[in-house]
C-alpha cells in the first residue's frame, strides 16, 4: 500500500512538474540546458526521429541553403551540412552559447566550413530575409515563448518556394500537438503542405500561402 501510494505521488508530482514547466515556457524562453544534451541525443530518439529520416522529410538536397533553427550541440547540423555539400550551407542558431561552443568544437574536428552559428532568439529579427531553401525546427517550438512571431521571422527568412519542416516527439516537455503546430502555423501564415508520423513523433512540412497546398498525409 505504502508502495502504491509513492508511486501515485511521484506520477502527480511529475505531472505538475511538467505542466508547470510547460506554462512558464509561454512567459520566458526556457531551453533545454547544454547539461541535458542527452536528451536530445540518444537511441531512442534517433529510433523515432533520426537525422535521416527528418532531412528526407525535409527534402533536404545537395546545394540547398538550410537554417537549424534551434540547432542545439548539432544533432542535426552536421548531417544537414553533410548532405547539402560544398555548394550549399547551414546556419545554425541557438539563444545558448553553451550550445553553439559544443557544436562548433563538433565542426572543427569534422573539417567542416559551410556551417555559421548564430546565437540568438528565434523571433527577435536576427535571421536574414529571404536566404533558405529550407528551414528545420526540430523540438523547439514549445520553447518558444511567442511562437508565432518565430514563425512568422522564419517565413519571412525563406526563398519563394521554401519550406519549414517542423518535428515535434513526445514525451518531449515541451511538446506540441500536432493540432497545435497547424493553428500556430495558420496564424503565422503558414499553410500545411504534408504530414507524416503519428502522434508520438510527426513532422509537418509548411510552406507560404502562394506555395500552400495539401500535398499528401501519412499516419
Amino acid at each position: 500500500m505504502c508502495d502504491l501510494s509513492f508511486t501515485v505521488v511521484l506520477l502527480v508530482g511529475l505531472t505538475g512538474l511538467v505542466f508547470g514547466w510547460r506554462v512558464l515556457t509561454r512567459r520566458h524562453a526556457i531551453p533545454c540546458p547544454p547539461e541535458l544534451i542527452w536528451l536530445l541525443e540518444n537511441r531512442a530518439m534517433e529510433r523515432v526521429a533520426g537525422s535521416a529520416l527528418l532531412l528526407e522529410r525535409a527534402g533536404i538536397v545537395p546545394g540547398m541553403h538550410v537554417l537549424d533553427a534551434g540547432c542545439g550541440p548539432g544533432r542535426l547540423t552536421i548531417p544537414l551540412a553533410e548532405r547539402v555539400g560544398e555548394r550549399g550551407s547551414v546556419l545554425a542558431v541557438d539563444l545558448q552559447e553553451g550550445m553553439l561552443s559544443r557544436l562548433k568544437a563538433r565542426l572543427e574536428a569534422r573539417g567542416i566550413t559551410n556551417v555559421r552559428t548564430l546565437q540568438a532568439a528565434l523571433g527577435s529579427g536576427a535571421l536574414p530575409a529571404g536566404a533558405f531553401d529550407r528551414a528545420l525546427l526540430v523540438t523547439v517550438l514549445g520553447e518558444i515563448p511567442d511562437r508565432v512571431n518565430a514563425l512568422r521571422e522564419i517565413q519571412h527568412s525563406l526563398r519563394p518556394g521554401g519550406i519549414l519542416s517542423v518535428t515535434e516527439v513526445f514525451p518531449d516537455p515541451h511538446y506540441q500537438s500536432r493540432s497545435t503546430v497547424r493553428r500556430l502555423a495558420e496564424q503565422a501564415g503558414f499553410a500545411v503542405r504534408e504530414t507524416s508520423g503519428n502522434w508520438r513523433a510527426f513532422t509537418i512540412n509548411l510552406s507560404g500561402p502562394a506555395e500552400g497546398a495539401v500535398a499528401g498525409s501519412s499516419e
